[in-house]
């Protein structure tokens, strides 16, 4: 028992001598207080100087960027891609003001030490005026809080925060543009969907979206925004990317859509297969296919009828001129003053049950729509707005438990629900003129 206890005592021993060799070794990190800075400067320069960006890691080939003849960035090499502006933008900007966490030595005569006689990173930015600056990042702190960094032609080793050598550390992954669709969404004048066995053509009147084919028809047009949004900012998912899998994967899944958008300068597309649980991408702008998110998904796989404004009147939230209604032998009259309503004989009508019949009016939506079955009308309506210069005409009737709705000079045959058009036939007839102001 003595001897395992004598065994066991040396061991700690020399785990001690061990510790305190590797911190004598390591002392200029404890020692050099009378230079540190609170935030030491390592690098200053203006980033928009820098045309060429070259990241050199231990065990991975280079990465070289380069500005283009329009001030682009590009990466040239270990493959000729599209860069992501923002994402290099964002390294540079963190090169071009770097602060050290405290100044470790002034002249380091032993780089290995801190691993930087071979560092794990070297940055190479150079730029006008042939300026070059080369950042070394070499081990980890022995606290793992940070690096061990410094430039080239300086003798000075710094410590930098994790944060900022992630900041600094790009692959080729993070610097690439990972957009699958290069257009600007305010420029798309024409979008084509094909999805769910039905081809649908969009197109952009001014700031109106309509439904062209199958045949015309009105757009909702927050729903046609949201698609061509979501085509805008499809991305790749480069997680784990596996490119065989990724072919295989689209070569045997499921079509969901092809969408095609078409601006002044020209026409992108992007086809859209599922397989399992997984969406892939293949765009006419890009090489390869490539894993996409479910929202992509979900804003392609829509029917005609998803795409449809089934809103009775335009009006929107904008209150209308003039609200005419007719049921049965009753008529009823809206016309807007200043912030208040008037009856037909000019008498001020009361504000909340004014109020009331033209929410109901402006919430008059279709659940869907049907082919056929409009009879003899029970209730017409006919809306001024946008200062007379807009006129909607609409007549209801009854169906079974349902009423059908029929804009003017429109096919479509909006099926409302009953108690809709009941509250509204209601509202109208509480209508009453206002109580005077006692004097």
């Amino acid at each position: 028992m003595k001897f395992r206890g004598l065994i066991f005592a040396l061991a700690v021993l020399a785990g001690l001598v061990g510790a305190l060799y590797w911190s004598n070794q390591h002392k200029p990190a404890d020692t050099v207080q009378a230079s540190v800075d609170t935030s030491p400067k390592i690098l200053a320069f203006k980033a928009g100087n820098i045309t060429t960006l070259d990241l050199k890691k231990k065990g991975a080939p280079e990465i070289s960027l380069a500005k283009n003849a329009s001030g682009q960035w590009e990466i040239m090499s270990p493959q000729r891609l599209d860069a992501d502006q923002s994402a290099v933008s964002g390294m540079l900007s963190t090169l071009s003001s770097l602060d050290g966490d405290r100044l470790v030595e002034e002249k380091a005569a032993d780089l290995s030490q801190f691993g930087l006689s071979a560092p794990a990173l070297e940055v190479d930015v150079a730029g006008k005026g042939n300026s070059v600056h080369e950042l070394l990042i070499g081990d980890e702190t022995p606290t793992s809080s940070g690096s061990y960094a410094k430039v080239a032609s300086d003798p000075r080793v710094f410590t930098i925060a994790t944060y900022t050598k992630t900041n600094i550390d790009k692959g080729v992954n993070d610097l690439r543009d990972k957009r699958l669709l290069r257009f600007e969404p305010d420029k798309v004048v024409r979008l084509d969907l094909n999805a769910n066995q039905q081809q649908i053509e969009f197109g952009r009147n001014k700031d109106q979206w309509e439904i062209l084919k199958p045949k015309p028809l009105r757009a909702n047009g927050f729903t046609v925004d949201d698609l061509v949004s979501k085509l805008s900012q499809a991305k790749m998912n480069l997680s784990a990317f596996d490119e065989k899998k990724a072919e295989s994967a689209f070569a045997s899944g499921k079509p969901v859509a092809s969408a095609t958008v078409t601006t002044d300068s020209g026409t992108e597309s992007l086809q859209l297969r599922k397989q399992k649980d997984s969406y892939y991408a293949k765009s006419s702008l890009v090489p390869g296919v490539y894993s996409v998110g479910g929202d992509l998904g979900d804003a392609l796989n829509k029917k005609l009828d998803d795409f449809r404004n089934k809103k009775l009147f335009d009006f929107g939230y904008v209150d209308p001129d003039k609200i005419e209604i007719h049921a049965g032998d009753k008529t009823y009259f809206l016309t807007k003053g200043g912030d208040d309503w008037f009856s037909a004989d000019g008498k001020k009508l009361d504000a909340v049950h004014a109020q009331s019949v033209v929410d109901k009016v402006r919430d008059l939506d279709a659940t869907k729509f049907a082919n056929s079955g409009f009879s003899a009308p029970s209730l017409s309506l006919i809306v001024t707005s946008n200062s007379g210069k807009r006129v909607e005409k609409v007549q209801i009737a009854k169906d079974s438990n349902d009423y059908l709705a029929k804009r003017q000079d429109d096919p479509s045959l909006y099926v409302l629900d009953k108690s809709t058009v009941d509250e509204l036939e209601k509202a109208a007839n509480d209508l009453k003129p206002a109580v005077p102001k006692k004097s």
